[in-house]
C-alpha cells in the first residue's frame, strides 16, 4: 500500500482482528456523522477489512499493517 494507513484505520482493522464480529456492532462502533471521517470505507477500499456473511474480518493485509504498526 502506497499511502499512509491513518491511525484510526488501524484501529478499527485491531477491532475486528481480535475476533470477527457482526457487521451491526461495527457499524455502531464506528458510525460517524463527519463525512470526512471515512474509517470503514477507507478501510474495506484498502482491503484491510472485510465483509464475509455478515461478519467483518481483518484480512491478511489488515493484519500485517497491525504487524508494522
Amino acid at each position: 500500500m502506497s499511502e499512509t494507513i491513518r491511525p484510526l484505520m488501524l484501529d478499527l482493522v485491531a477491532f475486528v482482528a481480535e475476533r470477527p464480529r457482526p457487521y451491526a456492532e461495527v457499524l455502531d462502533a464506528w458510525r460517524t456523522s463527519c463525512p470526512r471521517l471515512t474509517v470503514w470505507e477507507d478501510a474495506t477500499e484498502a482491503g484491510l477489512v472485510r465483509l464475509d456473511e455478515g461478519m467483518v474480518r481483518a484480512t491478511d493485509a489488515g493484519r500485517a499493517a497491525l504487524r508494522n504498526r
